[in-house]
């Protein structure tokens, strides 16, 4: 099997099973409880939260620990909207964000009665931000863009971005969670920032918000007083163990693998338009993710190329692995002006750190096949 989904999910590191394999076992306590077990488990917590905090240029109590990336966006977006909605109810994002904030917008627009802008991207998938400064209004109070796109690798203006919200008195908020561990993260440019830990080897189910000091959240959840009062809950001590683990290679090894699989990315990009010359890639061609490859086909049915892909031992992906059996086109296409038909054609290819040029070499040897057979099917 070649695998070319890691957007979708990586897998667990052994250094991270290693470090969580104690907090699976004997180290079983409950981090709320008093007595020594319970006193290791949060000790355990504390030193993940502690060491999370430094790579990401941030105070311990900042870091809001969750049960993934979608929790992490919802408590961002919805959680500061309600908490700042006395000093305005005017919200900004882009078309392109993945569903976990675009849905927290629009229910926010649709249920709740705040004023949402839906700032358009570019053909490549970026913001502009003349557009964004233009938008933004003394009534509003959050602005929320993600720094990589977890479909075309296109990297937003993070730095900028923040700049001008912090001129403006604005809360910006990124979800990272495409990005960290593979691009550096400006410090200082978010006041709130978004990760997961299943998208850098880490375990599923863990993630959280870095929050900056002073900034008022209100909780999505109701019951103890964990995190600070503001996401309750017993925390999955192991899997923040992992996170912590995970994020810590992850930033070690981001100098490395960067230009290794930028390499890998352009030997595969090199073989398809081979194999399917009119191939057409999407997504910055410079200010993109190294491991991200989005390319549409022409004339031909994405769901029938990934079937016959998945035949040849090739894992890829429509596009955002949130989006199971959906057969609509991509919403981060047709918002870059891509035809339906196409954004219908697409594949996504995402590289990771065990992707190795043997595997890109196999995987480009078996493409004219798929397509001659895709292109010239059967007609007996």
């Amino acid at each position: 099997m070649i695998y070319l989904d890691y957007n979708a999910t990586t897998p667990l590191s052994p250094e991270v099973l290693e470090a969580m394999q104690p907090y699976l076992a004997r180290h079983f306590g409950n981090p709320s409880s008093i007595h020594a077990a319970g006193r290791e488990a949060r000790a355990a917590i504390d030193d993940a939260r502690d060491r999370l905090a430094r790579l990401l240029g941030a105070k311990s109590h900042e870091i809001i620990f969750t049960g993934g990336g979608t929790e992490s966006d919802n408590l961002a977006v919805i959680g500061l909207a309600r908490a700042c909605a006395a000093q305005g109810r005017h919200l900004v994002t882009s078309a392109s964000e993945h569903h976990a904030v675009l849905h927290a917008f629009e229910y926010l627009e649709k249920k709740e009665g705040f004023r949402v802008t839906w700032l358009p991207v570019d053909r490549y998938g970026r913001i502009d931000l003349d557009q964004l400064a233009a938008a933004l209004t003394p009534e509003t109070t959050l602005v929320s863009i993600m720094s990589a796109n977890n479909e075309t690798g296109t990297l937003q203006p993070v730095k900028e971005i923040g700049a001008l919200c912090r001129e403006r008195g604005v809360i910006f908020h990124s979800d990272a969670i495409q990005s960290f561990g593979k691009e550096p993260i400006p410090k200082g440019a978010c006041d709130a920032l978004s990760l997961t830990a299943h998208k850098f080897h880490g375990p599923k189910g863990a993630g959280l918000l870095y929050l900056r000091a002073g900034l008022p959240v209100e909780r999505l959840q109701h019951g103890g007083s964990h995190e600070n009062q503001r996401r309750p809950g017993t925390e999955n001590v192991a899997a923040i163990v992992g996170l912590a683990k995970a994020a810590e290679l992850a930033v070690a090894s981001m100098d490395a693998e960067r230009p290794r699989q930028a390499a890998l990315r352009d030997m595969l990009w090199e073989g398809i338009r081979a194999a399917f010359p009119a191939a057409v890639m999407n997504g910055d061609p410079r200010a993109r993710l190294a491991n991200t490859l989005n390319a549409s086909f022409p004339g031909l049915n994405g769901e029938s190329l990934l079937i016959n892909l998945d035949l040849a031992g090739i894992c890829a992906s429509s596009g955002s692995a949130c989006m199971v059996g959906s057969i609509q086109a991509s919403h981060v296409l047709l918002a870059m002006g891509v035809p339906p038909a196409l954004a219908q054609a697409t594949v996504r290819f995402s590289l990771g750190h065990e992707t190795t040029a043997a595997e890109i070499e196999l995987a480009n040897s078996k493409l004219p096949e798929i397509f001659a057979r895709l292109v010239a099917p059967d007609e007996s």
